[in-house]
């Protein structure tokens, strides 16, 4: 892979959905599948909005370490990103994220309801494509 940002950067933009995984009390991965990201700096940082009482929120906050996953099962490739979840409460982050779509996900509005946003920040992955894999560092 040439230009791994500009590659996974495309490959995650693309992408309808994506898959997070925390790791619960006991120590297991638990793993989800979200809507696209509302927002990424490069490949580096990539930021969602949930609900502010997901069993995710809690699991983050115990232990941040995370892992993504983006998919293009046209082109049968994918890049896991290895990482660690912030969940940011920030008035200003939420201002820059939120969009009025959002409020039929959140009734209380951005910030008077469980609008809360998480942001992930890779260290390393891997990407797959053309039956091989490579890791890279970030």
């Amino acid at each position: 892979m040439r230009n791994p940002e500009e590659t996974i950067g495309n490959l995650i933009d693309k992408q309808s959905i994506c898959f997070i995984s925390s790791v619960d009390e006991n120590g297991y991965p638990n793993t989800k599948a979200m809507l696209a990201p509302v927002k990424r700096e490069g490949i580096k940082t990539i930021y969602w909005h949930t609900n502010s009482p997901s069993m995710r929120i809690k699991q983050y906050i115990n232990n941040p370490k995370a892992c993504i996953y983006f998919c293009d099962k046209r082109f049968f490739r994918g890049v896991m990103l290895i990482g660690t979840m912030e969940v940011v409460d920030d008035l200003d982050v939420k201002k820059e994220i939120w969009k009025d779509d959002f409020s039929m996900y959140y009734q209380g509005g951005m910030d008077g309801g469980d609008f809360i946003i998480l942001k992930f920040t890779a260290q390393s992955g891997r990407y797959y494509s053309n039956f091989k894999s490579e890791d890279f560092v970030i």
